[in-house]
């Protein structure tokens, strides 16, 4: 049957889910200047605990430090803040991309093999977003696509009509349709990454470079990102590409 618009999605949602909570010890107290997030306080205690420098000796703000330590390449104090994020909308093509990014990083995802996807929606893939014969040819594949599974879990849950276990039997139906099911098919993620590893992965994924439906996402982490913790990623600027599809660069590489 024909898909429903609201089964094909053309943009993805990002929500965050958590972020770091910083409790100074009163025993060490540090002399704060300036605008901060507990994320960037937290950066910042780890650092100067190295050097025993508490008092702020230079009068810098939060922030100021937080530019120095990036300007020095002195990453390793921003993994301490962590962030969690609710990726919906996007396509299990794009997430097997992601989760090459291991390092810094913690993913659960929805499982194919539990989840019912009778009712699955597909993401558009930007590139043909706009183009009308492109659009319906690739909504007719997705939707001749759910067909086919829709009409295997069935076959196979007569086939698999001898285990007693209707709860294992769907699982046994669902994780041999799900093969037919495309790489358009929408996912849900969560992901926690510090800020060091998410510094990394926008640098890689919101480039001109990067596959069209993951660098659109970056940007709109990056956006995200930039509100919860301005210091982590204030050197990241957005812009306009050639290809008039949005970019991200930043200033201080490999931080």
């Amino acid at each position: 049957m024909p898909l429903s618009a609201a089964a094909i999605l053309r943009e993805p949602k990002v929500t965050v889910l958590a972020r770091p909570q910083f409790a100074e010890p009163a025993h060490m107290p540090v002399q704060w200047m300036g605008e901060s997030t507990d994320g960037e306080r937290l950066s910042e205690f780890a650092g100067r605990l190295c050097y025993m420098s508490q008092r702020n000796p230079a009068g810098r703000s939060t922030r100021e430090y937080i530019e120095n330590i990036k300007k020095q390449g002195h990453g390793s104090v921003l993994e301490h803040a962590n962030f969690s994020l609710l990726l919906e909308g996007v396509s299990r093509s794009l997430t097997h991309e992601l989760v090459r990014h291991r390092a810094g990083f913690a993913y659960s995802q929805l499982s194919q093999r539990y989840v019912d996807e009778s009712d699955a929606q597909f993401v558009m893939p930007p590139a043909i977003i706009g183009d009308a014969p492109l659009e319906e040819a690739w909504t007719s594949q997705v939707s001749s696509a759910l067909d086919s599974y829709i009409g295997l879990v069935d076959s196979l849950m007569t086939r698999y009509a001898w285990v007693d276990d209707k709860v294992h039997r769907r699982k046994m139906a669902r994780e041999a349709a799900r093969g037919v099911l495309p790489n358009s098919t929408e996912t849900k993620i969560v992901v926690t990454g510090n800020a060091r590893a998410w510094r990394t992965l926008l640098e890689l994924r919101s480039s001109e470079g990067a596959e069209v439906e993951i660098r659109r996402l970056a940007v709109m982490v990056l956006r995200v990102l930039q509100q919860e913790a301005p210091a982590f990623f204030s050197d990241f600027e957005i812009y306009m590409a050639t290809d008039r599809r949005e970019a991200a660069k930043l200033m201080y590489h490999k931080v």
